[in-house]
């Protein structure tokens, strides 16, 4: 008998280590992990199979639909926007072919099973390109279909992967003979930057906020590269995780759209300091501009209107600020420092 399963590409990043821990014990998921680095090994007993290997590799891919049901996707796996400014066109080779090769494999096995398979992607702040700091100011939170002209490489992936989504759920080869009754179900969410207490940041261009926490409880100096009044909003990776659960299980009826904001908190870096400041007096903390990166940053939203998401499908964040670094980050982070666990 062929299991049913869910796929996690990119099951080693930050919200893989989140999102594999919770779906394997609350939610008693059977999953297939795959990343092309070797997955930790605090997640291996909560996986039914890992496999190392590359999203782009198609006969990899293809065994998948041969061994197994795959009721839902959550496609993780990318190049995030520091990096990908770094290497543009192997960020759009991972994030854009990568994700077409996984739009590919949903659509067959919607077909083979009957109903469309749930396919839920995390996409970003960076695919708002807004055009100076006055305009960031004035316009305060945007919603999903202000202001969608990415600066970035990551951006463009991002909002081009959106664009993707929704063709392969409800155009795809719309004018063949035989027109597939079955594609995906395609779920977005743009997430903010992301904080997260038991993973080290790992090239994103928001990361100035986790690093301060981490390179303070480290006690190591840190340089911030963005001004003290930079604001972007952000969120605890429990609400990552409990947003990208939510709208997977949300009915389909409810979905007035494909993408969806999620907010939780919009602090300035200054905001952050102070924060870290208090849980570790003797932090480090200076600050050294990146002139490219600030204007990354400051072409992002101040915040995001979620208002649609709260609608449709009931979302609310559980952490706000205070309680975001109180009761979660400071405290994890300083036992990940203490005993450095997986």
């Amino acid at each position: 008998m062929r299991r049913e399963v869910i796929l996690i590409t990119g099951a080693n990043g930050e919200i893989g280590h989140g999102l594999i821990t919770k779906l394997s014990t609350e939610n008693h998921a059977r999953i297939v992990a795959i990343d092309v680095k070797p997955l930790d090994e605090c997640l291996m007993q909560h996986c039914e199979k890992f496999i190392q290997g590359d999203i782009l590799d198609n006969m990899l891919l293809g065994r998948l639909i041969a061994e197994y049901d795959i009721c839902s996707i959550f496609h993780l796996a990318s190049i995030l926007s520091t990096k990908a400014e770094y290497q543009p066109e192997t960020a759009h080779k991972i994030n854009v072919e990568g994700t077409i090769n996984l739009l590919r494999l949903g659509v067959e096995i919607s077909q083979l099973q009957g109903k469309p398979v749930k396919f839920i992607y995390p996409s970003s702040i960076a695919v708002y390109g807004l055009p100076d700091i006055q305009t960031k100011h004035k316009e305060g939170k945007l919603k999903e279909y202000q202001w969608c002209e990415p600066i970035t490489m990551y951006g463009c992936n991002k909002i081009y992967c959106e664009h993707l989504g929704r063709y392969y759920a409800r155009h795809y080869r719309q004018i063949s003979k035989d027109p597939i009754r079955n594609t995906i179900d395609f779920r977005c969410l743009r997430f903010p930057g992301l904080i997260s207490a038991d993973t080290v940041p790992t090239g994103g261009t928001s990361d100035y906020g986790p690093e301060m926490l981490h390179y303070a409880a480290q006690g190591l100096a840190y340089d911030c590269f963005v001004r003290e009044d930079t604001r972007i909003p952000f969120m605890a990776m429990p609400d990552a995780i409990k947003a990208l659960l939510m709208l997977e299980a949300a009915p389909n009826a409810n979905l007035s759209q494909l993408s969806y904001n999620v907010g939780s908190f919009s602090p300035s870096a200054a905001e952050i300091h102070r924060c870290v400041m208090e849980a570790f007096p003797q932090a480090q903390i200076s600050y050294a501009v990146h002139p490219q990166r600030q204007t990354i940053v400051d072409s992002w939203p101040e915040d995001v209107d979620d208002s649609p998401a709260r609608e449709d499908w009931g979302w609310q964040p559980d952490y706000d600020m205070d309680r975001s670094f109180k009761e979660y980050l400071i405290p994890a982070i300083r036992t990940r420092y203490a005993s450095n666990p997986c």
